[in-house]
């Protein structure tokens, strides 16, 4: 007799729903800064790779947030960090809006980044224990779209809205979206729960930094370089090479970061349905390497341009699920340390991206930036095929 197969589990689409609009919100409150760029230094007195670099000090407050995030759920529970942060973000980003000086805007978009850092943190961890592994790339591909929406809908929106209201104008809408974000929170993560209350079992870093997940850590940051190099500079690197408006820049904006979101969804579909997960996130960024040489060396027209666009971030967020799940398949107890962490590494390649595309643009220009991509995807392919060998 032939046992029947059992269906898999529906996946907890309200919490995925309200993760993903935390995501949203907390990627937001950085990456919609990147139409504002030559708006905000001229308005703050600054050069623009002054501001851009505030992705830096956003970045630095999110990984080393991100890394405690675990630690600050066992005492006091998930699900009130998780309401707490989002109100912490949209009362920093009210408070970016009213600033009159650089030095304020920094300050306060490095505690929107502290809030941002331990949000994510926390939220992976929530999903990722609420799904078996074998549907954990779709659930985190989910999450991920949360990310993914800001450029999709995100950037062109601020691009257009803000042409109306000003950059600070729509800080103000994304602290809004923070604030509904902390409400989905509280409706969706369930009370007294495991991992939702105090008291739970403390982690020790050493158990949680095995070798393999530091390989994943480490190619983790090459892949956040390449994601952020065109994130953070590809509205700047269009009205620099052709000299777009910033109304201009909606639509191709918008097409640019429908390849991230396709990409993202596309890539958690295909994580849950192959064994080898750290092979597709190879195959993936080396595949993203060639289109990223071909992006920046070669621009005849916008629209070429922007389909090139298209392809290299469709490539980086294909393999970004099965990354993602790869290093979620941990022992529970140190799960939460590892997805945190995760944030850390991330944070560390934000950084990178910012500094490093500040200096290639004094440099070289914005073509020094496909070589750059290129090495770095192919480090981060290499380090997928390697981390392959390594015992879980």
């Amino acid at each position: 007799m032939t046992a029947k197969p059992v269906p898999a589990a529906a996946l907890p689409w309200a919490l995925i729903g309200a993760a993903c609009l935390g995501s949203f919100a907390a990627t937001s409150s950085g990456t919609t800064r990147a139409p504002f760029l030559l708006e905000m230094s001229a308005d703050l007195s600054v050069s623009m790779p002054l501001v851009a670099n505030l992705v830096s000090l956003t970045a630095t407050a999110w990984g080393t947030s991100s890394a405690a995030a675990g630690w600050m759920a066992d005492r006091v529970g998930r699900r009130l960090v998780l309401i707490v942060t989002l109100l912490g973000l949209a009362a920093t980003l009210v408070a970016q809006a009213m600033a009159g000086s650089f030095l304020w805007v920094a300050v306060w978009a490095t505690a929107g980044g502290a809030c941002c850092g331990a949000f994510t943190g926390t939220v992976y961890t929530e999903v990722a224990g609420r799904v078996p592994d074998s549907q954990r790339g779709r659930a985190l591909g989910w999450v991920m779209s949360g990310q993914s929406l800001t450029l999709l809908v995100g950037v062109p929106m601020a691009a257009a809205v803000g042409s109306l209201i000003g950059w600070r104008g729509w800080l103000v809408c994304v602290g809004a979206l923070a604030l509904a974000g902390s409400l989905g929170m509280l409706l969706t993560v369930g009370r007294g729960s495991a991992g939702h209350g105090r008291g739970g079992p403390r982690t020790s870093m050493r158990k949680a930094l095995t070798g393999r997940v530091l390989g994943l850590l480490g190619i983790g940051v090459a892949e956040r370089i390449c994601y952020g190099l065109a994130a953070v500079y590809f509205a700047a690197f269009l009205q620099s090479t052709y000299g777009l408006s910033l109304g201009e820049l909606a639509i191709p904006l918008a097409l640019f970061a429908a390849g991230n979101m396709g990409g993202t969804v596309l890539g958690g579909q295909v994580a849950d349905r192959v064994r080898d997960r750290l092979l597709t996130f190879a195959v993936a960024m080396a595949l993203s390497g060639g289109a990223a040489l071909v992006l920046f060396l070669w621009h005849p027209s916008p629209a070429v341009s922007v389909a090139l666009g298209f392809v290299y971030v469709l490539l980086n967020a294909l393999g970004r699920p099965s990354y993602m799940a790869a290093l979620a398949a941990v022992p529970e107890d140190i799960r939460g340390t590892v997805l945190g962490l995760n944030g850390t590494s991330a944070s560390v390649g934000w950084v990178g991206a910012a500094a490093l595309g500040a200096a290639m643009i004094g440099w070289t220009g914005f073509e020094g930036f496909g070589p750059l991509a290129a090495a770095l995807a192919l480090l981060a392919a290499l380090g997928g095929v390697l981390g392959r060998r390594r015992p879980a």
